[in-house]
């Protein structure tokens, strides 16, 4: 009887991330339909804190829980999500960073939004995953849901920009709603079928250090890309980058 009212709370609390992940990704997303010129510097400060934040995470909670469990085979799937993530870049144009170096309209034509969406979709799912896995430590869950939230934003707003300057505002709104969707039910089949098949929850024990290395390609990529055109870091810029870490380490108290 135990065991069953503890997996129902687990559930609960996976159910109530969840939606929390996909309310935060559908408001923040929607800024550009309701905000005109939104200022790039401000936009700059949002990606220098949120990629310290992620980083920061997987340094903090991530990379420690993966290493116990694999041990030094940790360090092989790391290699593999941060060069995989150089790949499905290729496809995103920098998007899931906060960046993009194509304009909805590239020499008059238009762009082709499926390779970027598919990408993106794919990380997303990908980044779902660990979402669903029961940690040791009991800060890990919410800080990591945390760092997914906050990464999400900046890159959900460029998503409706740029659906929204190709093909209209309403298509922008059902792919945002789409997009703001995938995370959230990732974390969510993972953790039902990480209670009910072994081979799925070892899946996820792997797939964490993959998607580890991804968020390591991520945030240093924000931090070299972020700022200025020179890409210098300014005092601004290396306030946001403190308050993202600062606030990673308060989620250590979670533990």
């Amino acid at each position: 009887m135990g065991l069953i009212l503890q997996l129902i709370y687990i559930f609960c609390m996976h159910t109530w991330y969840s939606l929390l992940l996909f309310a935060i990704t559908l408001l923040g997303g929607s800024i550009p339909l309701w905000m005109k010129g939104l200022d790039d510097r401000r936009m700059h400060y949002l990606l220098a804190f949120s990629g310290s934040f992620l980083l920061s995470i997987t340094f903090l909670h991530l990379l420690p829980e993966t290493f116990e469990d694999l041990n030094a085979s940790a360090g092989f799937y790391l290699l593999i999500g941060f060069f995989f993530q150089l790949v499905i870049q290729k496809f995103t144009h920098g998007v899931e960073h906060g960046h993009t170096h194509i304009h909805p309209h590239e020499h008059g034509h238009v762009i082709a939004l499926a390779p970027i969406l598919t990408g993106l979709s794919l990380h997303a799912f990908m980044e779902g995953l660990p979402l669903g896995f029961n940690y040791r430590m009991h800060g890990t869950e919410p800080s990591l849901y945390m760092a997914v939230a906050i990464h999400k934003i900046p890159e959900a707003m460029l998503i409706t920009s740029l659906v929204a300057a190709a093909k209209g505002r309403s298509r922008a709104l059902l792919t945002l709603i789409l997009f703001s969707a995938v995370t959230p039910v990732a974390g969510l089949l993972a953790q039902l079928l990480g209670q009910h098949y072994n081979f799925m929850s070892k899946t996820i024990m792997i797939l964490i250090p993959i998607v580890a290395g991804a968020f390591i390609h991520i945030a240093t990529t924000i931090f070299f890309e972020s700022g200025t055109k020179q890409h210098l870091l300014t005092r601004q810029k290396i306030l946001a980058m403190l308050l993202g870490v600062g606030l990673a380490m308060l989620t250590l108290y979670f533990d």
